[in-house]
């Protein structure tokens, strides 16, 4: 059974939705698939799989736009959608575990109190650790708990995919997908906490990062996993590449966005984290050409160009800075530019127009400024 803070199938948690193609079938799967691990936690050890296995499991099926699951679904579509269908939703259910693991541990790092409109899983590992009147500092012991509880998920999500490639004639482009998108998720996480501490202001580093980190393994490569179980040929796969690639930097341009002016009840994440932490992203980047351009000192004072990063009471500030430099609306402007551009990749593709329908839709879902917000994509 699944453990008590876990919903079941079609049920949307704070920030989720069960709309949407695939979803809440994908949901169901989630669900029956976490009850097998739940019950091999438990044959382990009971504490651990009430502790640990079933935070992991309610945090996977309690929100989250199961994007990724749909563009699954969608690349296999412009691939002919031959096959089974429940396999593409199979390797979507592996892509929300792999994401689940991504957000625990982005949340560790960057000390985000917040998670889908509830307590992050460090901070539910905090509470506990207050609760029982454990020894030790909470904040240590619970972020230790809480990338153990990222490394369980992913640890699912390795599972679940190599046994749908072992049964799939396509299993080892499948594996080589996965391989690539794992390594590039690291490495886009490690360059983002590296650029922040070096204070880079650097925009072609800022799009690489984004690129790796949020880009890839939002959009192209769930859209080239779903192309593989087509067996998709080379000129129908570089398509759906670029077309992945454009509309996830236009994804994480907008997570950028609605991380600094955002609303925080539709979101599900606290507004300004990023400015008050000066993270690199696009945003930033732009403001800091653009001021830099201008020769506007101030702008350049408060978006931390100058020396110390800003402190939480300047948030305002850099809002401010972002919107007379003209960066929010520069990067309106890409946002759209790279999904129309995405689309046209699409196009080229040559998907029959059933999947040109179902990726136009999913770009103006994963665009959209009213979608809650997933998070980072990490």
């Amino acid at each position: 059974m699944l453990g008590p803070r876990a919903t079941r199938a079609g049920t949307a948690g704070p920030g989720g939705s069960a709309g949407g193609s695939g979803t809440v079938t994908v949901d169901a799967l989630l669900a029956e698939h976490l009850d097998g691990r739940l019950r091999e936690a438990r044959q382990v050890d009971t504490v651990f799989a009430d502790e640990v296995a079933s935070r992991v499991a309610a945090f996977v099926l309690n929100g989250g736009k199961r994007l990724r699951t749909a563009f699954v679904r969608c690349g296999w579509m412009a691939a002919g959608g031959a096959g089974d269908a429940g396999t593409p939703l199979r390797i979507g259910a592996a892509l929300e575990l792999l994401q689940a693991c991504a957000l625990v541990h982005d949340d560790v790092m960057d000390e985000s109190p917040v998670r889908r409109g509830a307590p992050a899983v460090h901070e539910d590992f905090a509470r506990m650790h207050r609760a029982g009147r454990m020894r030790g500092s909470a904040p240590s012991w619970s972020a230790n708990a809480a990338v153990l509880a990222g490394d369980l998920a992913l640890a699912w999500a390795d599972d679940l995919l190599t046994e749908t490639a072992l049964s799939s004639p396509y299993g080892e482009r499948l594996h080589h997908e996965w391989q690539a998108m794992r390594v590039e998720m690291a490495a886009g996480q490690y360059l983002d906490v590296r650029a922040q501490a070096t204070g880079s202001s650097d925009l072609a580093q800022a799009r690489h990062i984004a690129t790796l980190k949020s880009a890839l393994y939002t959009v192209e490569r769930p859209l080239a996993l779903g192309a593989s179980l087509g067996g998709a040929d080379t000129r129908t796969m570089d398509a759906l590449r670029s077309a992945g690639q454009c509309v996830g930097l236009a994804f994480q341009l907008r997570d950028d966005l609605l991380g600094a002016f955002g609303d925080p009840d539709v979101t599900g994440k606290p507004t300004g984290e990023d400015l008050r932490a000066r993270k690199l992203t696009c945003l930033l980047a732009v403001a800091v050409r653009l001021a830099t351009e201008a020769g506007d000192t101030d702008a350049l004072s408060a978006l931390g160009a100058e020396g110390a990063p800003p402190g939480g009471e300047t948030v305002p500030r850099i809002r401010a800075a972002l919107e007379r430099t003209g960066a929010r609306a520069a990067v309106e402007e890409e946002i759209a530019g790279l999904s129309a551009s995405g689309l046209r990749h699409f196009a080229a593709s040559g998907a029959g127009e059933a999947a040109r329908r179902e990726f136009a839709s999913l770009v103006a879902r994963a665009v959209d400024t009213g979608t809650p917000r997933d998070g980072e994509g990490v």
